[in-house]
């Protein structure tokens, strides 16, 4: 049955930056499709909002993924509540534009730490359980700015290019144990971070760019992460998934 073929019934997710925008657009799909969620993101507020969306088969865990120590303490807490972590969305982002002769050091940490160390860390901690039985999904969402980019944006464009290099590293490593890692490159998605660091003229620039003529809904992002979660994509491996509208086909 095809249906079934998405199916996330039985299946325990950990969703970072699961409170809002993609991330709670991807825990809504997941929950709907049968999964117990987990939520991770910094502000209780919003976490406890979207845990009550999504019902009683979702819990929520506050972390700033900044910090390793966080995001090690936040797979240690994950694996506890429902007993596993079978998939890990690690979702969890931000972007801080600087020009690249005036990038701060204390910025440039944070996005690196953030945007790629979290998901270093979370992966090392939760794959050894995905391990030993034998099934695991981690997706890494990364971004199109990790193949091309715009100026001011070269911090946020070195740690989603590092991030696909993850994807295929750690996927040669995991996948003889029954686990598949892949990446999602989402395009222009209208969520709180492009809303915050574009002009109202970049945003149409950026939409005309599209061949699709438009800005993508978070929910249009849902599809595709349950594909790499489920057993429809089990084939898929050391792969970046692009979601853009047709952005990259343009010369």
């Amino acid at each position: 049955m095809i249906g079934t073929r998405f199916d996330l019934t039985g299946r325990v997710a950990l969703i970072t930056g699961g409170s809002k925008g993609l991330g709670k657009a991807m825990a809504l799909g997941f929950a709907e499709a049968g999964a117990k969620v987990i939520i991770a993101s910094r502000t209780e507020s919003e976490l406890k909002a979207t845990a009550q969306e999504l019902g009683s088969q979702a819990a929520w865990i506050a972390a700033d993924l900044s910090r390793r120590d966080e995001a090690e303490r936040l797979a240690r807490e994950a694996q506890g509540v429902f007993g596993r972590v079978d998939i890990l969305v690690n979702n969890a982002g931000s972007n801080t534009p600087q020009p690249v002769e005036e990038i701060e050091d204390e910025v440039w940490n944070r996005l690196i730490e953030l945007n790629l160390g979290a998901g270093m860390a979370l992966t090392r901690a939760l794959a050894p359980a995905m391990r030993a039985n034998r099934w695991g999904r981690i997706i890494h969402i990364g971004s199109i700015m990790g193949f091309v980019s715009t100026p001011g944006r070269a911090a946020y464009s070195a740690t989603k290019a590092a991030l696909m290099g993850l994807t295929r590293a750690s996927a040669i490593e995991l996948g003889p144990h029954g686990i598949t890692v892949n990446c999602l490159a989402p395009g222009p998605f209208l969520t709180d971070l492009p809303a915050a660091v574009f002009t109202e003229e970049q945003k149409a620039a950026i939409a005309g760019r599209t061949i699709l003529g438009r800005w993508a809904d978070p929910d249009e992002l849902v599809g595709p992460a349950l594909l790499l979660a489920s057993e429809a994509g089990r084939y898929m491996t050391g792969t970046t998934l692009v979601i853009d509208g047709g952005f990259l086909a343009r010369a």
